[in-house]
């Protein structure tokens, strides 16, 4: 999706510029605002990439429960899925949907604006479901290396057998790990998120997609807000 990579280009743009023309720094302070700016500028660029890809993410969520991410291309789409409901973003429609007692209620609203930005609050229920999306991921990372008492570490690890970089973040006790492949795919999310718990952990990934991951879930009911949004 072409605006949400504007949205993170754009987003470690004005990171590293606002790091790097502060000043009445020391040397070491310095030395620490640049790394982090190269570090969420890595960071983003590597999610900023994965949006061009075609892919499917399944993660393990705490007490058995799992989620997934499923983007594809020409035309670009994606899909979110978590527990209880399922956000699809396309060229025709984003699309909340809500499992209740077996059934799927789902709601259609108009699609990003061609050149517009992908709202983070458009995640903000998966979030809350327990799904972390790149963007809410690199929207975190940049607010700790904005905070100049943040402490921010940076290591290498596997996941689901991919190579991946992990940071972990201390914000006046604050604290958080996340882990990115090298395609820019999340590779693992360990820490508070809105106050609350949260660990995400891949479990598998492919280079391919199904249909279905976009579509309506069966028997759905409909409701198409489009026309009065637009």
């Amino acid at each position: 999706m072409p605006a949400a990579s504007t949205k993170l280009r754009m987003l470690a743009v004005s990171v590293i510029a606002s790091l790097t023309v502060t000043g009445c720094q020391t040397l070491d302070d310095a030395g620490r605002v640049v790394g982090r700016a190269d570090l969420v500028n890595d960071l983003a660029v590597r999610l900023d990439r994965a949006l061009e890809l075609t892919y499917t993410a399944d993660y393990q969520l705490p007490g058995g429960q799992r989620a997934s991410i499923a983007q594809a291309q020409d035309p670009a789409r994606s899909a979110y899925s978590y527990p209880g409901g399922k956000l699809t973003v396309t060229d025709e429609a984003t699309t909340q949907c809500e499992m209740t007692g077996g059934r799927a209620t789902c709601t259609l609203t108009a699609p990003p604006a061609t050149g517009g930005k992908l709202s983070v609050a458009v995640f903000a229920e998966a979030k809350r479901r327990g799904l972390l999306t790149p963007p809410v991921v690199v929207g975190m990372l940049t607010e700790a290396a904005l905070d100049p008492e943040a402490i921010i570490e940076q290591d290498d690890t596997t996941v689901a057998g991919h190579h991946a970089t992990c940071v972990d973040v201390d914000r006046a006790g604050d604290e958080f790990t996340a882990c990115v492949t090298t395609d820019g795919v999340l590779g693992s999310f360990t820490g508070q998120v809105d106050g609350k718990p949260v660990e995400v952990t891949l479990n598998r990934y492919s280079e391919t997609t199904d249909e279905s991951a976009f579509e309506l879930p069966p028997g759905a009911a409909v409701t198409d807000r489009r026309t009065t949004n637009s």
